[in-house]
């Protein structure tokens, strides 16, 4: 009886691999065509059965361990504290994901709870993808740390660019603006929130894109700062990369990340995310602003007042520097492919693991927000309707956490996040073993997965 289950088995499996390949076949070259698109296309693409997400895999249930009920019950009463409808968690110990856990609502109004598979708009996080993008073509020699941006013989020497009139711009590399050090200071008016402003100076419709607030900044800004003397942070910088990435590859900003950071690791529903309402993407989460928080003027639409985390800030202009949404699962999936463990081999070399993390004093590490020289790493990110924290622990421990409900205290709330999950996190006295990153037969494993005794 045995063997004759193993023969079946090894039929089943047979089968899977010449279905799996035909079709790997048809997906490639049907993203060939997809990657030669318009690149203001806003429309998103469906999964294929065979690339489904593990975010749609997984349920609440799964992460429904005994072990873990102090840990939930932490971050219950840390949401009630802070009014906070909804949030996502992913956990990960020793590069096995252990746990994915939604709590709360993903839809206050329609009760609709949240799961692993709902995706949030992670804000400044983006700006690790952003740095990952931009490593990966250095390690392909397509372009230098030290490469300068603007001028005749920078990268980005297009005319519109060329009005430039601090003539310091012409000495910005790569690695000034990924580490914010290009020259702008962060206390002085962000352009990338200015929209309304630009657009009106440069004659632009809303909602404008990110090359045109740069065509604005080169042409009528000053820096503020000698490129390299020191990191101020800069939204500008990494929209600025993202034009990099479009400029060396000849392919949309997100056509590229998707095609040669995301997917080749198992990511398949990250995506740019839209300021309105009616453009959320599939199973994203609505966003919830803080009580009695007035209407503000739109950022994409001129003629009217909305709802802060409903255009008070335009995605559509952010882009690289803050405009993806992503489950906690799938932002775990990264953090496993750039922490520089060795169980799972990453996406960069250690060499450029090395160069994002190990800064100067006085400089901001590449893509993350902080390094504390311990091997602890972490990186933050802050919207109307939404807050992010992702850390890399030196103990092994990594995490992700995503909320859907303006926080109070704006940015400064990450510091409350990570004081919830540390204390949360202590709490654990047995992990789970089973590494969710594996979970693709629930019939074979559920037993496991639910108990934990």
């Amino acid at each position: 009886m045995f063997l004759l289950v193993f023969i079946n088995r090894v039929k089943m499996n047979a089968r899977k691999i010449i279905f799996s390949t035909l079709l790997f076949l048809l997906i490639y070259f049907g993203e060939i065509a997809l990657s030669f698109s318009d690149k203001s296309s806003g429309e998103k693409v469906i999964p294929t059965t065979e690339n489904i997400p593990l975010s749609y895999k997984l349920t609440n249930n799964l992460s429904a361990y005994e072990s873990m009920q102090d840990f939930d019950n932490h971050i219950i009463e840390f949401m009630k504290a802070w009014k906070i409808v909804g949030a996502s968690v992913a956990l990960i110990k020793d590069e096995k994901l252990v746990y994915s856990k939604g709590f709360g609502y993903a839809d206050k109004e329609n009760k609709k709870e949240t799961e692993p598979k709902h995706l949030f708009r992670i804000a400044s996080v983006s700006k690790l993808i952003t740095a990952v993008a931009i490593m990966k073509l250095v390690e392909e020699g397509k372009i230098s740390l030290n490469d300068t941006v603007f001028g005749e013989k920078g990268i980005l020497n297009q005319p519109e660019y060329l009005r430039i009139k601090d003539k310091r711009v012409k000495d910005i590399t790569v690695k000034n603006l990924l580490n914010h050090s290009a020259g702008w200071l962060s206390r002085k008016s962000d352009p990338m929130f200015r929209t309304q402003e630009i657009a009106r100076s440069m004659k632009k419709d809303l909602p404008i894109n990110s090359e045109t607030v740069i065509e604005y900044v080169l042409s009528k800004r000053k820096l503020d700062f000698k490129p390299g003397k020191k990191s101020s942070y800069s939204n500008l910088g990494y929209a600025i990369l993202g034009e990099i990435i479009e400029k060396k590859t000849g392919l949309p900003y997100e056509t590229y990340v998707k095609t040669n950071v995301l997917n080749p690791i198992g990511i398949y529903d990250m995506h740019l995310g839209k300021s309105d309402f009616d453009d959320l993407s599939k199973n994203e989460v609505k966003y919830y602003g803080l009580p009695g928080e007035r209407k503000v003027q739109s950022s994409i639409d001129n003629k009217r007042k909305v709802a802060k985390q409903y255009g008070g800030n335009s995605l559509e202009t952010l882009g690289a520097a803050g405009a993806w949404v992503a489950s906690a699962t799938e932002l775990a999936i990264l953090v496993v492919y750039i922490d520089g463990f060795f169980k799972q081999n990453d996406i960069l070399t250690p060499e450029s693991v090395i160069e994002m993390t190990h800064v100067k004093k006085g400089m901001k590490p590449i893509g993350w927000s902080g390094t504390d020289g311990n091997g602890n790493w972490w990186r933050s990110g802050t919207l109307s309707g939404t807050s992010a924290l992702v850390k890399r622990q030196n103990n092994g421990i990594s995490w992700v956490f995503i909320m859907n409900t303006t926080p109070k205290y704006g940015s400064r709330f990450t510091y409350r996040i990570n004081k919830a999950m540390t204390d949360g996190i202590s709490l654990v006295e047995k992990w789970p073993t089973y590494d969710l990153f594996d979970y693709y037969e629930p019939a074979l494993f559920q037993e496991n997965l639910l108990t934990d005794k």
